[in-house]
């Protein structure tokens, strides 16, 4: 059911005679028109091509497209004699105040892409990080609305890699996928980098791409690329979508293998598919009775050996990857209950407070020389949720019993004394209840006598001051002191992130990082997904001058979102992890130098908080300011080159 509605468009000489112009009216755009036998309108898209008639021009007496030339009457749409094309037309009156267009106001029907949003919203898909563009809008549509109903937050990024990255990082901060969105080829290609971090560090997420229409999907169109091959090594699961009948299951199937196997499930909308109606028969896949217990417990003759190995040890230690960071309680309450050492990998850094008395920190290149020494003096190795990275440098000759809840990471680079297949909890809970309260106070006092030597060591280099520049480890002592507990930190690659494994003292924190990939760039993006994920809390961003200029302009998203944000950002001028490695490989210093921008002051024409620290008096002070003020925050800290 449809009625005309009269829009005004502008005053009675909105435009001059032989002019052509594009204009607005409710939901329609318009070519509107004047000659000397008044003002014309029609559709603003071409029937060929969707070309914008309203960039045109008037040439005898016809509307001619901008793109290709086809000619179309300025007041029927009709097209010249021999010609089928037509363009839509409107009624134009010509009133005292002004111009109005009639338009049919239309009843909004229930889209196929309403349907698929429906979908993803039912499976917990609530947040999605993107960039509307050509080739998507049809989906975008359908998510605004969902976004204006109250059912999913949608984040605008600058770059379709923030946007990957922030879907990423907010999977790896709350176990839930999140989506990241795009238009098809160089959008769809710029979320690879995030997808492949997502896929590497086995965490969920729900890609959707654009792609052109299918009917010029093959010889080359503009923009085409294969993206069921492009996203075949990253992706779990992927599919085009193609009809009415299967588009819900499709997107129910996306996410349920994302969740499942932990990684990139996708979908691909082609142009024609994003303007179906919705499917009256097709019903919503909800997840009910479709998504497993995923409690395993461990056969009893593992669980015993388990407990036969921890009583005849006498100097076991825990070392927990990021696979335990969700089961932190009861893996400290096991190592407790056993009194044993607890060693992190640099990725699942914050788990345990340094201060705990059975913490040692970080093992391996990140690490401290309390860790490495704990484990070194050991006879046993009980490692849970970690993947043997050669980064991290788990001693492989010791007996070894590992827990993990992927069958493919237990003795995944050697054998080890005894795999345990077995989600982390139910397998941790069931040897705290079968295994007596044990006592190794001898490894506690070795523990506290390494710490007091390390923190002496630490002291000296704190007072390393080079042109009165702080040295990074004074500034991440400073940092240990002044970020909250219980607070997101987003880290990124470089010498700031070996200089905050080895010198930050963690309060229980949650430690975001590009782990296998390993990617320069991850930090700020990564603290938008987590500042989405937790909004309430302030979120903090440590990253080098090198790897924020990858995403810099992601800190306007943050302005225009309000995100509470600090960023930490160590400034040297280079990729100063660069200038090291080719320092410590005989190479010459190369093209690692920067030339940057006064990124303080950037921060400040973005609608930020832009702060500088230029001296080592300036240090804690700015920096508590810059970690207590609300929204969007860069703290400058001008460092030496190429120092840990």
């Amino acid at each position: 059911m449809e009625k005309r509605h009269w829009i005004r468009v502008g005053d009675k000489d909105f435009i001059e005679i032989g002019r052509v112009t594009t204009v607005t009216a409710e939901t329609e755009t318009i070519c509107l028109t004047r000659t000397k036998e008044g003002y014309g309108a029609i559709c603003n898209q071409c029937p060929h091509q969707g070309g914008p008639l309203g960039d045109g021009f008037l040439q005898n007496g016809y509307v001619v497209c901008p793109w290709h030339g086809y000619e179309f009457d300025p007041k029927t749409g009709n097209a010249p004699e021999g010609y089928e094309d037509k363009a839509k037309s409107f009624p134009v009156e010509v009133r005292e105040d002004g111009i109005y267009i009639g338009v049919e106001q239309k009843i909004q029907e229930k889209t196929l892409m309403d349907q698929v949003v429906e979908t993803m919203v039912e499976w917990g898909i609530t947040k999605v990080f993107g960039i509307v563009g050509h080739s998507n809008l049809g989906l975008a549509n359908s998510i605004a609305k969902a976004a204006q109903k109250g059912k999913l937050n949608y984040i605008g990024v600058r770059h379709e890699g923030a946007a990957s990255f922030a879907a990423s990082a907010y999977a790896k901060l709350t176990g839930r996928p999140a989506a990241c969105f795009s238009i098809a080829g160089p959008g769809a290609t710029n979320m690879l980098t995030g997808l492949w971090d997502a896929n590497l560090d086995n965490v969920p997420i729900l890609a959707l791409t654009g792609q052109v229409n299918t009917q010029v999907l093959g010889p080359g169109a503009f923009q085409e690329i294969p993206l069921l091959k492009a996203y075949e090594a990253v992706t779990v699961w992927s599919q085009q979508v193609l009809t009415t009948s299967n588009a819900t299951e499709l997107t129910a199937l996306a996410v349920k293998h994302a969740i499942n196997k932990k990684g990139v499930g996708h979908l691909i909308f082609p142009d024609e598919v994003q303007t179906l109606p919705a499917d009256p028969n097709c019903e919503i896949s909800l997840p009910k009775g479709r998504l497993a217990n995923n409690s395993i417990r461990p056969p009893i003759e593992d669980i015993e050996k388990m407990i036969k190995l921890i009583l005849e040890a006498k100097r076991p230690v825990l070392i927990v990857g990021n696979g335990g960071r969700n089961h932190a309680d009861v893996i400290i309450k096991f190592a407790e209950h056993i009194e044993v050492p607890i060693i992190t990998t640099f990725k699942a850094k914050g788990i345990v407070a340094d201060s705990h008395p059975l913490a040692c920190g970080v093992l391996g290149r990140s690490g401290t020389p309390v860790a490495s020494a704990a484990m070194n003096r050991s006879d046993l190795l009980i490692v849970i949720g970690a993947s043997f990275s050669n980064h991290t440098s788990i001693n492989s000759h010791k007996p070894i019993i590992q827990i993990d809840f992927d069958k493919n990471m237990l003795a995944k680079f050697h054998p080890v004394t005894l795999p345990v297949w077995g989600e982390i909890e139910t397998t941790v809970e069931l040897l705290l209840d079968r295994i007596p309260k044990l006592d190794h106070t001898a490894s506690v006092k070795y523990i506290a006598t390494r710490w007091i030597k390390w923190r002496e060591e630490k002291i000296k280099r704190e007072q390393l001051v080079s042109q009165d520049l702080p040295s990074n480890a004074l500034i991440f002592h400073t940092l240990s002191e002044l970020i909250p507990q219980n607070s997101v930190i987003a880290v990124d690659v470089g010498n700031n992130t070996y200089s905050f494994g080895i010198y930050f003292e963690s309060k229980n924190q949650h430690i975001l990082m590009s782990g296998y990939l390993g990617s320069i760039g991850f930090a700020f993006p990564a603290a938008i997904g987590a500042a989405v994920a937790k909004p309430d809390e302030k979120i903090i961003a440590i990253a080098g001058d090198g790897g924020f200029g990858q995403y810099m302009a992601e800190f306007t998203t943050a302005v225009k979102y309000d995100l509470n944000i600090t960023l930490i950002l160590l400034n040297n001028n280079e990729f100063g992890k660069i200038t090291r490695e080719q320092r410590n490989s005989g190479f010459q210093v190369w093209e690692t130098n920067l030339t940057n921008p006064d990124f303080a002051e950037f921060a400040n024409n973005c609608g930020g908080t832009g702060l500088k620290i230029k001296t080592v008096n300036d240090l804690k002070k700015t920096l508590d300011e810059g970690i207590n003020t609300k929204g969007p925050v860069l703290v400058e800290i001008l460092s030496t080159s190429g120092q840990l």
